[in-house]
């Protein structure tokens, strides 16, 4: 390799890591603004409280601008790399050029700014230690190393990066001090953001075969023992590995263990997870497209037509021979399963009529790229029909998705260019479903079985539609999931039922909540009263509502109980007013005694609110506020009467962690509800817990137990989100408390990685060790 050579190498990795931030401007500030809402929603002190709730008011106002200035930053770096001329980024360190120059003291306002610089480029050194340490090694090898002579920073290095985040987080209008609040949120997002960066800078250098294995011993610093023990768990996919391997894997620390006894503080969270190298939610949909992309290039490498592209552009047609092959062996399976009482009798059979198949599929190819195809897809489902914690039944039903997928891989090459193809999709998501399925005599029986038998003759009916036909049945089978836990899985039924009603009673409270506000708003109301009605009385409704609709005598009499509290509440001026108050207020407070027992209240806490219910009547006797008009009084009534007509549609209340209430109260002895538990979860991990997927089964350690548990229903904005263990047992969680419980390692995903991946990963093993078997 030639000097001229090296130095453009050079330069490519600095452009592609600059080009790769600049992708990720915008998920960074984003992320940031998510994290300052999640630490804006946690108790705090006072002080820090009010900082954080002011940070989240000012921080969507400057968004934009510090979004812009960091990209600009970044796109003046790349037209001056372009155009050879140096990065205008002078070093203020002590190695910069010395200028005759009168001393004078440094403004407090640039110290702060060096200093926060400082600590956010320790911070990205820190997260991002592999990646760099390896970026540095392969720049070494083509002259090209991290460099800040002639003082310059390197838009490699941790502080070119750190001082343009900072310096356009005060150019937007923030401060310091709105730096500071946030500041374990923003250390960890530009930490993560960098890391991305630092992991394609490396590929580059990787694919042109710049030292793929790199030997870290001269890099590994002897520490004393911190005594942090050992990892709870990995999320899916493990911790991110730096590009290529290494000949010496040096242990980097490790999570603390984690308890169940509530969040931790948010900050506290942020430091425990910063050995995490990738954001949890963009390592999960990145591993399956790092393995793809490496079998493309070992493929590519035997096979030089082999090209595939996202997103398709148009269909390749097949070779007459091939595609007659396809509908052979398509028909022999077929005829096979249906003489064998409609499946074919094991995995192993279905195997090897699959193996000696592929020897006439390859001979009926005319051209390379379609007998590397063969080979490649018949790995796949090899890794598939091997993979033991499927159900055997299972296995041999997509053994006969085979030749469909073959059909689609050859006609449509973006099949091995994204993920996100509609037939790996179905695949990954069936067998994420039966990852837990009860072998047995019952297997045959069940509707999830009968389903996905279903989807195979679908697909095996309409050979000639493509992508079109996996998509049909992915929607189909998603819709499908929804009723099956909900009507046909006998563990998950009740438990499903009583998740929804938590749901609707808890949007009904919410509902009723909102409208009660807009109502007592300047009705001159005792304060004790008002807080009843908006904590407890507006559940009580909710509750009636699910029981026995909005509409019912009982939810009626609950709303003409809530107009007598606020008219016994408002101020008494006069004899009669005060003895229709005492003659009233037994009956009343008899039928708010019994509307709380419905709703599940403990008798403890009824005669706590009945109790503060008697202060408040008290206090009206002697209030000098204006009292409520019978006009007001009417038109209060009136109001509460139809309140039904003007409460806002259900899919229009945004429910979050703020506005759903503690639901512990719900909790009954076939639904479990976690209320405590878990780390503070990054904006991240939120983000992963919205994407999980009905169906799929994860490890729970819960209240001294750990056991399978299968998602089996979320509900509305996915705020709720319900697992059920095969026995039964129903475990709800709220969404913030779901992506807590995820951080902490208490519930884990039983697959590490989606099964078309898991089968890529193994193909490519194969592949990797005898190449040649794609031409043969």
């Amino acid at each position: 390799m030639t000097v001229g050579s090296h130095r453009a190498l050079a330069l490519t990795a600095r452009v592609c890591f600059l080009e790769s931030l600049a992708k990720g401007v915008g998920a960074l500030v984003q992320a940031s603004l998510e994290g300052a809402k999640v630490l804006a929603s946690q108790t705090a002190e006072p002080s820090l409280r009010l900082r954080r709730q002011d940070l989240v008011l000012d921080l969507p106002r400057a968004i934009s601008a510090w979004q812009g200035e960091v990209d600009k930053r970044i796109h003046d770096a790349l037209r001056d790399l372009r155009t050879g001329r140096p990065v205008s980024a002078r070093v203020a360190e002590a190695g910069a050029p010395k200028v005759d120059i009168p001393l004078s003291l440094v403004d407090d306002s640039d110290m702060d700014r060096d200093l926060t610089a400082s600590r956010l480029s320790q911070a990205v050194s820190d997260l991002t230690g592999q990646e760099y340490t390896d970026l540095n090694a392969r720049l070494q090898a083509v002259g090209g190393q991290v460099d800040g002579s002639n003082g310059h920073i390197d838009v490699l290095s941790p502080q070119w990066m750190a001082k343009g985040v900072v310096e356009g987080w005060l150019t937007s209008g923030m401060t310091i001090a709105h730096w500071a609040t946030l500041q374990t949120v923003l250390q960890n997002e530009v930490s993560h953001w960098a890391q991305e960066a630092y992991h394609h800078a490396n590929r580059v250098l990787l694919d042109h075969g710049v030292r793929p294995e790199i030997d870290l011993r001269p890099f590994i610093k002897r520490t004393r023992d911190s005594g942090v023990g050992p990892a709870r768990a990995t999320m899916p996919g493990g911790l991110g590995a730096s590009s290529g391997s290494r000949a010496v894997h040096g242990g980097a620390g490790a999570l603390g263990p984690t308890g169940n006894s509530g969040l931790q503080p948010l900050g506290q969270a942020y430091d425990e997870t910063q050995m995490l190298t990738q954001t949890p939610g963009m390592r999960a949909a990145a591993q399956p497209q790092v393995v793809l992309s490496k079998l493309n290039q070992v493929v590519a490498r035997q096979v030089p037509g082999f090209a595939p592209t996202a997103p398709v552009q148009s269909p390749v047609a097949l070779s007459a021979g091939l595609g007659q092959a396809i509908h052979n062996v398509g028909q022999a399976v077929r005829h096979h399963a249906d003489g064998q009482g409609g499946v074919l009798t094991s995995p192993a059979a279905a195997l090897q009529e699959l193996q000696q198949s592929k020897l006439a599929l390859k001979q009926a190819a005319s051209t390379p790229v379609e007998r590397a195809t063969i080979e490649i897809v018949a790995l796949l489902f090899q890794a598939i029909l091997q993979e033991e914690r499927l159900p055997a039944t299972i296995r041999v039903w997509f053994a006969r998705l085979q030749m469909p997928v073959l059909r689609v891989a050859v006609s449509e090459p973006d099949f091995f260019a994204t993920t996100s193809h509609p037939a790996r999709v179905l695949i990954d998501r069936m067998g994420a479903c039966v990852m837990g399925f009860v072998t047995g005599s019952q297997e045959h029986d069940d509707a999830l079985h009968k389903e996905i038998k279903r989807i195979v003759q679908v697909v095996e009916a309409y050979p000639d539609t493509g992508r079109r036909v996996f998509q049909t049945v992915l929607t189909e089978f998603e819709r499908f999931l929804e009723s099956y836990f909900r009507e046909h899985n006998e563990a998950s039924r009740k438990g499903v039922s009583l998740a929804q009603q938590v749901e609707q009673r808890e949007t009904f409270a919410i509902q009723y909540t909102i409208e009660l506000r807009k109502m007592l708003d300047g009705v001159p109301v005792h304060e004790g009263v008002r807080e009843f009605l908006f904590k407890v009385w507006a559940d009580v409704l909710g509750h009636s509502a699910v029981l026995t609709s909005q509409a019912s005598d009982e939810t009626r009499a609950l709303k003409k109980a809530a107009a007598d509290l606020i008219w016994s509440a408002s101020a008494k001026t006069s004899r009669e007013e005060r003895a229709d108050v005492l003659m009233r207020l037994p009956p009343l407070l008899k039928a708010v005694r019994e509307g709380m027992a419905q709703a599940g209240l403990p008798v403890e806490k009824q005669d706590e609110h009945i109790q503060s219910l008697n202060a408040a009547l008290a206090a009206a006797f002697s209030a000098r506020s204006a009292a409520l008009s019978a006009a007001h009084l009417k038109a209060v009534t009136d109001r509460l009467d139809a309140l039904d007509d003007v409460l806002p549609d259900i899919g229009e209340v945004e429910l979050d962690e703020q506005t759903l209430r503690d639901l512990s109260g719900h909790e009954s002895d076939n639904l479990e509800i976690v209320a405590e538990g878990g780390t503070m979860p990054t904006p991240a991990m939120l983000g992963w817990a919205r994407d999980l997927h009905v169906g799929s089964w994860f490890k729970l350690e819960y209240r001294g137990k750990s056991e399978s548990v299968q998602l089996a229903w979320q509900g509305l904005q996915k705020q709720l989100i319900l697992f059920v263990s095969p026995s039964g047992r129903g475990v709800l969680f709220q969404l913030h408390r779901l992506a807590a419980f995820l951080q902490a390692g208490l519930l884990v995903p039983v697959e590490e990685e989606p099964l078309t991946t898991r089968a890529t990963r193994e193909a490519l093993a194969k592949l990797d060790a005898d190449p040649a078997r794609l031409l043969s």
